[in-house]
């Protein structure tokens, strides 16, 4: 039975049909993962790892609303509340990004195991850009309301290895 730490169980099903590809889905409280016959334990096992790290993302990121929060956090701030803000599995070196002229903001998914301040603060971030596009010293004055940006911005910097961080 799933269970917080483990939400699904995992199921390797092999198949005849399936020539070169691997699929996964999460069908109630079982991921089944399914994978070409003629490959081995071996081969499996990073493709059973990295859908078993995508699908425990995707059900956390679906525990928080976003929309709701930027909102609540843009009211706090003073800032403009974006038309758009989703989570993004693709982001490999950014946490956020935002396109100032449409109002969307996207989140990494990875933020998703991160404390709900660090979050608030990414948010926040990306928010201030809906009024400053760039890092200029007004954006960093709209970014500074926010009370934990230090300490946020250390967290972020430990997460990313990156000593020479500007978020």
């Amino acid at each position: 039975m799933p269970t917080d730490d483990a939400p699904f169980t995992i199921d390797v099903v092999r198949s005849a049909r399936r020539k070169r590809t691997v699929g996964a889905e999460l069908i109630g409280g079982v991921l089944r993962i399914t994978v070409p016959n003629w490959m081995t334990s071996a081969e499996t096992a990073p493709f059973v790892r990295d859908f078993d790290a995508k699908f425990r993302r995707k059900l956390r990121s679906e525990r928080v609303e976003l929309p709701a929060r930027a909102a609540a956090l843009a009211k706090r701030y003073g800032l403009r509340t974006p038309t758009e803000i989703r989570w993004v599995d693709d982001m490999a070196s950014r946490w956020a990004s935002c396109t100032s002229s449409t109002g969307v903001v996207r989140m990494s998914s990875r933020l998703t195991t991160y404390p709900s301040w660090v979050l608030d603060y990414v948010i926040v971030h990306e928010l201030a850009h809906l009024t400053e596009a760039n890092h200029s010293a007004r954006f960093w004055k709209l970014v500074d309301a926010y009370p934990l940006v230090e300490r946020a911005t250390g967290y972020l910097i430990a997460k990313s290895g990156d000593t020479d961080s500007d978020f």
